[in-house]
């Protein structure tokens, strides 16, 4: 690892910990030639799948967007930064239990709705309805009545594009 400050390439670790519930290693380091100490993060480099759209085009999974479309879902209501940081990850997680090489981005897009179910039930409508392209008031009031009957029992939910 390079030294931020003096780019000389030898330092040495100081001190580890883990850190994000095991999922990373925080190391501090010293230059052993200016001996100023920074902080790195490791994670394991795991492959996603790559996202398969609606319309058949591919792209690699985005993290970023992922992240967007749940902070855009629960802006304005009381869910932390870290709950969002945890459901990114679980989603992230879910994604990579999968082994896929591909997945079409309607399953993570259930998977978000899973999560955002969890986090607050505002936001978990506010996304549905985007998702979902709900069209009347009816689909509003058939997604809450959903939210209020248990996971178990679900009905079909409408696949997004699809019309009544």
């Amino acid at each position: 690892m390079h030294c931020p400050f003096c780019s000389a390439d030898e330092t040495k670790v100081v001190d580890s910990r883990l850190v994000a519930d095991g999922d990373q290693v925080r190391r501090r380091r010293e230059c052993l030639q200016c001996h100023e100490r920074f902080t790195t993060f490791e994670t394991a480099e795991l492959l996603l799948p790559r996202v398969v759209k609606q319309n058949g085009h591919r792209e690699p999974f985005n993290e970023d967007k992922l992240r967007a479309g749940i902070q855009r879902a629960v802006e304005k209501r009381p869910v932390s930064t870290e709950r969002v940081e945890a459901a990114v990850a679980q989603i992230k997680h879910s994604l990579q239990a999968t082994g896929e090489r591909e997945l079409p981005a309607r399953h993570i897009g259930e998977l978000v709705m899973e999560q955002l179910r969890e986090l607050d039930q505002v936001a978990f409508v506010r996304f549905a309805s985007v998702y979902r392209r709900f069209e009347d008031v009816s689909d509003f009031s058939d997604e809450i009545e959903r939210l209020n009957t248990p996971h178990e029992n679900l009905p079909h939910e409408k696949s997004p594009g699809e019309v009544k």
